[in-house]
């Protein structure tokens, strides 16, 4: 077993006494991250970090990466001993070998790689690029569907796992572990793929984006953007979880007497959001697929003045929305700090505040109207 040394482009620990990571207290934003061309780079090496919360050390905390990737990985597998993998990938197929078998992941779909276990990556699409959620002292869960019953957003049975496949070679192997966020690096004379048979449940696992069952009000208002949620992660903390996996799909809004679009508001949570395909609207750049966004909680955000304008003045139809598209959010109860390369990244961006320049106080405007309605409440008169 050898060091591989420490890589500029990857970070564990996320307190803020590292002098590698910054707390930001506005939106950020990155356009889509540079595919290399110059070199070849296979996933383990296209692995950035974006940001994250706590330290694998401590057996708690997340991180979200980014990967970009151009080539495959040949005679070489990897195994995170740091934690659990949920892997996005936004352009190209992965073609993925399991230690229980291949995952054949497209975009639209994802695959969660559970700590310890043995991949590797080919790229039968050509260049790659994707999303990483990383949990630390945690697993990926469906979530509780309290009143929804048995059914309902993602549901068990869509969920696929490999079939048993092994290989018997007799070849130089290089198997690179991650462990403290560092990188080690072990040779072997054969395969790490003949494993011949397999039972349990700790295993890989893919599910297909399109196939999430959305929930939403057939009546009035909005419901909690929890009815989004494919998977989570649970946390010490019983009341919050440490990660959610959310997803933005194609779906009927049909609420009535309702303004359709988010509410501005400011949440506890932190949001890293991604686009996998198609639009996203409510960003003030062109959020294009393969971008970040990012808020930190307590932050306000929410639509450009022309989407609230729009929804404000006519009652909208019934109608699909996210047509086409695909976004992620990777949402987490804890605190992010953002690591150097993301922070120094030329992709940065910060969102832009004049989206708003043209949000005015309606509420004033009918103060007459107001203060009639409020006397008659007063006065026991239906309003």
């Amino acid at each position: 077993m050898c060091a591989l040394g420490y890589n500029p482009d990857t970070e564990a620990t996320f307190l803020p006494l590292n002098p590698r990571v910054h707390v930001s207290p506005t939106q950020l934003a990155w356009h889509p991250f540079d595919i290399p061309s110059n070199e070849p780079v296979d996933f383990v090496a296209g692995l950035k970090t974006v940001a994250g919360s706590g330290d694998p050390t401590l057996r708690e905390g997340l991180a979200t990466h980014v990967y970009t990737a151009n080539t495959s990985m040949t005679q070489k597998a990897f195994v995170n001993s740091d934690g659990e993998m949920l892997i996005v990938p936004q352009q190209g197929a992965l073609d993925i070998q399991t230690e229980f078998g291949p995952l054949f992941v497209q975009p639209g779909e994802i695959v969660v790689i559970p700590r310890g276990i043995r991949f590797r990556v080919e790229l039968p699409d050509g260049p790659s690029r994707g999303y990483i959620l990383e949990v630390w002292g945690s697993c990926y869960e469906l979530p509780e569907l309290g009143p929804l019953g048995a059914n309902g957003l993602a549901n068990a049975r869509d969920f696929l796992t490999p079939i048993a496949k092994y290989e018997i070679r007799q070849e130089a192997w290089e198997v690179v572990y991650k462990l403290g966020g560092k990188f080690f690096a072990s040779t072997q004379n054969h395969s790490p793929f003949d494993v011949v048979a397999w039972h349990g449940n700790y295993v890989p696992y893919k599910y297909d984006m399109t196939k999430f069952v959305n929930v939403g009000s057939i009546s009035v208002d909005h419901i909690d953007p929890s009815i989004f949620c494919v998977l989570t992660a649970k946390s010490r903390d019983p009341t919050a979880p440490l990660a959610d996996f959310l997803i933005f799909s194609p779906r009927w809004d049909v609420a009535s007497n309702t303004y359709r679009p988010p509410y501005y508001h400011r949440n506890a949570a932190s949001e890293l959001m991604g686009l996998i395909y198609g639009d996203y609207g409510g960003r003030s750049d062109a959020f294009k697929p393969g971008s970040v966004s990012f808020e930190c909680g307590m932050v306000p955000h929410g639509v450009a003045y022309e989407e609230f304008k729009a929804a404000s003045e006519a009652p909208p139809p019934v109608m699909r929305i996210s047509e086409a598209s695909i976004a992620i959010m990777f949402e987490s109860s804890r605190a992010f700090t953002i690591t150097d390369y993301a922070w120094n990244s030329e992709k940065r961006h910060e969102h832009e505040p004049a989206m708003w320049d043209n949000l005015v106080d309606n509420f004033s405007k009918r103060k007459d109207e107001v203060e009639a309605l409020l006397a008659k409440k007063a006065a026991g008169l239906r309003v």
